[in-house]
C-alpha cells in the first residue's frame, strides 16, 4: 500500500520540480517530456493514495457523453456519474447502491450548458473545455467533513509535498437570503489542522456554495488554492480543489409544503386541515411499495395537520402586512425591501422570501431586489463580525452600561417564562407566548437611547422574556415580538444573552420602537426543539460514557444547538472505536425505549447528589482565580512601561489572559464581564506601544541625524525590536502603494520593507502624500 502511494508521489513530484507553472508564471521553453507524464503522476498517487490508504473503491470514468440523462450535452463533473445516489433514484437492486467510499477520474467537456467554460479559454490558466477531474466521495455516511478536510491536507503536503504555507483556503460564509448559516464547523476544522487564520477566507453562495441546478441536493463547498506568487507580493491564487459538501436539498421539504398550504386555503379554498386529511390517500396509494408509510400514518398526518396549522398563522398576519403596504405605495413604488426582509427573518414563523416574491408577482408588484440584495450583503457582514473568534461578539453591554443601570434602580430580567411550555397529546410542545414592556434600548454601538428607527439592529431590555438566553453552552433563543396593538408588524429577534442579570435581545427594527412599549414574545418553536432535543441528548451521552468507562469519566463542558452538540469530558485513557460504539449503541438503545423526560428546577445544594454532574463549586473558584489575574494586569497597565519591551511583555501576557478565560470553565456572566474588562486592558496596552514606539522612533530619527548632518544620504542601522505587530494598519507595502499609486504606478513587499514605480514632475507632492499617509496610521 505505502509503496505504490509512495512511488506515484516521486513521480509527481519529479515532474512539478520539471514544470515551470508550479513555480510561478514564466515565459520558458516547452519540456521535452511530453505533458502526459505529469497528469499520469498526478491521477496515480490521487487514486492510489485513496485506495490504499482510505480504502475507497475506484470506479472508471464514465463516457463524456450523458447516458440517460437529458439535461446534460456532456459530462462536465466528476459527480454527475453518481447523480441517482443524490437524488436518490438509484435503483436498490445495482452496483451503484452499495457505494460507500468511491474515487474516480473523470473526463469532462464544458462547452455548453449550466457549466460552459468555452469563453474563458485561452484567458488564463484555468479553464479547459476538457479536463479530467479527480473526485474522492463518501455516500451513507461514510465520512464528512472533518474526514474529507484531513484527507486532502494530507495528500496535498504529505504526497504531493507541496508547502503548506502556498495554500489557502475558502469556505462558505452563508447567506442569509437563503437562510443558510456560515459554514463555522469546516473553518474550524481548517484551523484545528494548522492553516492560519489569514489564509483562511469566507466567501458567500457564488464562490463557496455548489448546487447541481434550480433544485436538488447542494451546500456548501469549501476551496485550496495554491499561491504561484510564494509569498512575493499579492497571492497569485489558483484552486486546486472544492470539497463539496451537499447537506441541504433546494426546495431545504417544509418550503414546499408551505406553498401546498398557501395555494390549496387561497387558490383552492380548502378548510384548514385540508393536507393533513389527505395522508391517508398517500398512504393507501403508496403503503404497499413504502412499508413505513402505513407503521407511521398517524404521526404523519398530526406533524403536516401541525406545521399547516402553525404556518396560516403566520401566512394571515403576512398577507395583513404586504396589503396594509401596498395601500401606501403609488402605481410604480416598488415594496419596499426592509418589509419583506423583517417577513422572513423570524425563523420557521416567518415566510421565506420567495414566497414574498411571489404574491407580490402576482398582485404585479415589483420587489426592490437591489435593497434586499444590500440588506443581505450587510447581515452577512453582521454575521461575519459574530463569527470572529476573537473579537466581540454581536451586541453587548459593558461594564460601564450595567452600572449605569443598577444605578437607575433597572431590575434584573424575569426570565422565568421561558419554562412555560406544555405537552399537546399528539406528542409535539406548545409554547406560549410572553408580554413584556421595554424597559431600555441601545444601539448596535451600545449606546442607550429612547427609540430606534426602520431598519436599525438594536439591543432590548425587557422586564420578562420566554427567550431562553445564550449560557450552559447553549445557543439562545430566536424568534420574534410584536407590539401590542399592532401584531402585523415582526421584530426578528436573532439572539438573546445574560449580562449581568439582564436578558438582551438582539433584534432588527422594520419601523420605530420607543422605551415603554407594551411587546409579546414568539419563539421560534422548531429552534427550540432542536435544542431541547441536544441538550437530552447531551445528558444521555455523559449517561452512556458513565455506563461504558466508569464513574471516572467526567463532563468538563458543552456546547450545543439544533444543529449540532459537543461534548467535553475527561478520561482516564483514550477512548477506543469500540468504547465509542459501545457508547453509541447504548445511547441509542435509550433512545429507542421512548422515555419520558423530566425538567425541574431545584436548589444547588441538591445537585451534588446527582451523579456525574460537573461542579459548579469548581467552576466558581476557577472564575475568582482570573479575576484575580484580570485585577493585577490592570495595576501592571496603571503603572505603566518603562520601555517598548516592556509593553509587549504587558500585551502578550494581556493576550494569554483573554485565552484563557475565553477557554476556561467558569460561570458565564463572569467570563462575559471579564472578557470586556481584559479586552478593554488589551486595547490600552496597545495604545501605551504605539506611544512608546512613536518616542522611540523620534528619539532614533533625531540621533541619525544628528550623526549624519552633513551629506544627502544615510546609512546605518535600526533596531527591529518594536517590529511587534501592534501597529498592524501600518505597514511598508501599503505605505509604498498610497504614494507609488498617485504617480500612476504600482508597489509590492510585506509589513516592514517594500519598494514600488511610479513617475511624476512634482517630487514635494509625492513626499507630501507619504506624510500625510504616515500620520493618518499613527
Amino acid at each position: 500500500m505505502a509503496a505504490s502511494v509512495a512511488a506515484a508521489a516521486r513521480r509527481l513530484r519529479r515532474a512539478i520540480r520539471r514544470s515551470p507553472a508550479w513555480r510561478g508564471l514564466s515565459h520558458r521553453p516547452l519540456s521535452s517530456e511530453p505533458p502526459a507524464a505529469k497528469a499520469s503522476a498526478v491521477r496515480a498517487a490521487f487514486l492510489n493514495f485513496f485506495r490504499d490508504r482510505h480504502g475507497h473503491r475506484l470506479v472508471p470514468s464514465a463516457s463524456v457523453r450523458p447516458r440517460g440523462d437529458p439535461s446534460l450535452l456532456f459530462v462536465n463533473a466528476g459527480m454527475n456519474q453518481f447523480k441517482p445516489i443524490f437524488l436518490g433514484t438509484v435503483d436498490p437492486r445495482s452496483e451503484m447502491a452499495g457505494f460507500r467510499r468511491v474515487a474516480n477520474s473523470q473526463k469532462c467537456v464544458r462547452a455548453g450548458g449550466h457549466h460552459n467554460d468555452l469563453e474563458d479559454v485561452g484567458r488564463d490558466l484555468s479553464h479547459h473545455t476538457f479536463f479530467e477531474m479527480l473526485g474522492n466521495w463518501a455516500f451513507g455516511g461514510e465520512y464528512f467533513k472533518e474526514e474529507a478536510c484531513n484527507m486532502a491536507w494530507e495528500l496535498l503536503t504529505q504526497v504531493y509535498g507541496i508547502p503548506e504555507e502556498r495554500l489557502w483556503i475558502s469556505y462558505f460564509d452563508g447567506d442569509p437570503k437563503a437562510g443558510l448559516d456560515p459554514d463555522l464547523e469546516t473553518r474550524d476544522i481548517w484551523l484545528s489542522l494548522g492553516v492560519p487564520a489569514s489564509r483562511v477566507l469566507s466567501f458567500g453562495p457564488q464562490e463557496n456554495f455548489w448546487e447541481m441546478g434550480d433544485t436538488g441536493p447542494c451546500g456548501p463547498c469549501t476551496e485550496i488554492h495554491y499561491d504561484l506568487a510564494g509569498g512575493v507580493g499579492a497571492p497569485q491564487l489558483v484552486e486546486l480543489w472544492n470539497l463539496v459538501f451537499m447537506q441541504h436539498n433546494r426546495l431545504v421539504l417544509r418550503r414546499i409544503l408551505r406553498r401546498a398550504v398557501r395555494f390549496s386555503m387561497e387558490i383552492l379554498k380548502a378548510p384548514p386541515g385540508f393536507l393533513g386529511s389527505l395522508v391517508p390517500v398517500v398512504v393507501e396509494t403508496l403503503g404497499d411499495a413504502y412499508p413505513e408509510l402505513q407503521r407511521n400514518s398517524a404521526q404523519i398526518a398530526n406533524l403536516v395537520s401541525e406545521d399547516e396549522a402553525a404556518f396560516l398563522a403566520s401566512l394571515e398576519r403576512g398577507r395583513r402586512i404586504i396589503d396594509r403596504t401596498l395601500r401606501t405605495l403609488g402605481p410604480s413604488d416598488m415594496f419596499p425591501a426592509e418589509v419583506a426582509w423583517s417577513l422572513s427573518l423570524c425563523g420557521d414563523l416567518g415566510l421565506p422570501l420567495d414566497m414574498v416574491e411571489l404574491m407580490l408577482e402576482e398582485k404585479g408588484v415589483q420587489l426592490d431586489s437591489a435593497g434586499l440584495e444590500r440588506l443581505a450583503q450587510e447581515e452577512a457582514q453582521h454575521r461575519a463580525r459574530q463569527a470572529e473568534p476573537v473579537q466581540k461578539q454581536g451586541l453587548w453591554l459593558d461594564v460601564h452600561a450595567l452600572g449605569e443601570l443598577q444605578r437607575q434602580g433597572v431590575p434584573p430580567t424575569d426570565d422565568s417564562p421561558k419554562y412555560n411550555y406544555s405537552l399537546r397529546p399528539s406528542g409535539s410542545y406548545e409554547f406560549g407566548t410572553c408580554e413584556a414592556q421595554v424597559l431600555q434600548l441601545y444601539t448596535e454601538d451600545g449606546t442607550a437611547v429612547a427609540s430606534v428607527g426602520k431598519g436599525q439592529r438594536c439591543g432590548l431590555l425587557l422586564d420578562r422574556t420566554n427567550f431562553y438566553a445564550e449560557q450552559g453552552g447553549q445557543a439562545s433563543d430566536r424568534g420574534y415580538l410584536v407590539r401590542a396593538g399592532q401584531e402585523d408588524v415582526l421584530f426578528p429577534v436573532a439572539r438573546a444573552q445574560v449580562c449581568g442579570g439582564f436578558i438582551l435581545h438582539e433584534a432588527v427594527a422594520p419601523e420605530c420602537l420607543r422605551l415603554g412599549d407594551q411587546v409579546q414574545l414568539h419563539v421560534d418553536e422548531a429552534w427550540r426543539l432542536g435544542c431541547m432535543a441536544k441538550h437530552t441528548a447531551t445528558h444521555l451521552l455523559n449517561w452512556a460514557l458513565r455506563q461504558t468507562l466508569g464513574p471516572g469519566t467526567e463532563q468538563q463542558g458543552s456546547h450545543l444547538n439544533p444543529e449540532q452538540l459537543r461534548l467535553d469530558v475527561t478520561t482516564q485513557t483514550p477512548l477506543t472505536p469500540e468504547q465509542l460504539r459501545a457508547v453509541e449503541n447504548t445511547v441509542q438503545e435509550a433512545v429507542g425505549q421512548d422515555e419520558a423526560v423530566y425538567m425541574e428546577e431545584v436548589p444547588l445544594a441538591l445537585t451534588a447528589q446527582v451523579p456525574g454532574l460537573r461542579s459548579l463549586d469548581e467552576a466558581r473558584e476557577l472564575g475568582q482565580s482570573l479575576a484575580q489575574e484580570v485585577k493585577a494586569a490592570t495595576e501592571r497597565l496603571s503603572l505603566g512601561s518603562r520601555d517598548v519591551a516592556e509593553a509587549l511583555r504587558l500585551s502578550k501576557d494581556i493576550g494569554r489572559l483573554i485565552e484563557a478565560v475565553e477557554t476556561a470553565v467558569m460561570p458565564q456572566w463572569q467570563r462575559r464581564e471579564l472578557l470586556a474588562t481584559v479586552k478593554m486592558l488589551q486595547r490600552r496596552a496597545n495604545t501605551a506601544i504605539r506611544k512608546l514606539q512613536m518616542g522611540q522612533a523620534a528619539k532614533k530619527t533625531q540621533e541619525l541625524l544628528e550623526r549624519h548632518s552633513k551629506g544627502p544620504l544615510i546609512v546605518d542601522t535600526v533596531s527591529a525590536e518594536s517590529l511587534s505587530g501592534a501597529m498592524p494598519t501600518f505597514t511598508a507595502e501599503a505605505w509604498a502603494l498610497a504614494v507609488c499609486s498617485h504617480m500612476g504606478g504600482k508597489a509590492w513587499g510585506s509589513r516592514v520593507v517594500a519598494q514600488g514605480t511610479g513617475s511624476t514632475t512634482d517630487l514635494e507632492a509625492a513626499l507630501s502624500i507619504a506624510q500625510t499617509y504616515a500620520l493618518s496610521q499613527l
